[in-house]
């Protein structure tokens, strides 16, 4: 069975990475799929930010080969297999679901993170560079635009400004990231991801400047990195 698994995990990993080579892509939602436009909204990173996807699917690819071909049967590396499935699965049809409908995009993000810290918080200390990195750099860089989506939706609909909404998410991501950081302090590039993700934020409210968002946002950054570098031990097995 651990065999199998690790086989459903190339699958699915193949399937995600290859799921906008199979669309017409995803350069973000369009401003008219919101009842009040989204135009160059303070909680969306600058667009560089998310060629961080290349890094994540080589990576995912990367670790999901090594799985089936050296840990296949590895109890540190089956706990994870499930949920990070779940999440794969999700993702590979998230694309096609964002062209039409805002709203169950955000929720199918939110199910794919959820998925992902699972699955990070359950793999085995072991193997880091194959293992948990890939896995790290996925759900952080999910932290973010789970948050995002969310923040989009809620400015969307004029349920909140989009000053309090981008401040409001940051918030939101950093709690998520600390938290997780602090239950997984072997693996700060989760936190480095969602750093990337503040940056581009900071990189997308300088001009003109919007000096909360971008306080803020360069705040939370510094403190996370401070704290997933700090130095605290591995969890132990």
């Amino acid at each position: 069975m651990e065999r199998l698994k690790a086989i459903f995990v190339a699958t699915a990993t193949l399937a995600f990475a290859l799921s906008p080579l199979t669309s017409s892509g995803f350069n973000g939602f369009r401003p008219d799929q919101f009842p009040i436009p989204q135009v160059d909204v303070p909680v969306q990173p600058a667009g560089y930010a998310f060629s961080i996807w290349g890094l994540i699917y080589l990576w995912l690819i990367a670790g999901a080969a090594f799985g089936l071909l050296k840990r296949d049967t590895d109890s540190g590396w089956d706990k994870a297999r499930w949920p990070l499935i779940c999440s794969l699965i999700v993702g590979a049809a998230w694309i096609p679901v964002a062209q039409f409908s805002p709203f169950w995009a955000t929720v199918m993000i939110w199910i794919m993170l959820i998925t992902a810290l699972v699955a990070l918080l359950r793999a085995g200390p072991q193997d880091r560079v194959w293992l948990r990195t890939p896995i790290a750099l996925y759900a952080g860089w999910l932290t973010a635009a789970s948050c995002v989506a969310l923040g989009l939706m809620l400015g969307g609909h004029g349920i909140l400004g989009e000053q309090v909404v981008a401040m409001a998410m940051i918030v939101l991501a950093l709690g998520i990231a600390l938290v997780v950081q602090t239950a997984r302090p072997d693996t700060p590039e989760y936190s480095g991801a969602v750093v990337w993700a503040l940056v581009g934020v900071i990189v997308a409210n300088t001009g003109p400047v919007n000096w909360p968002v971008l306080g803020l946002a360069a705040a939370g950054a510094a403190v996370l990195a401070l704290y997933a570098l700090s130095g605290r031990p591995a969890r132990p097995t």
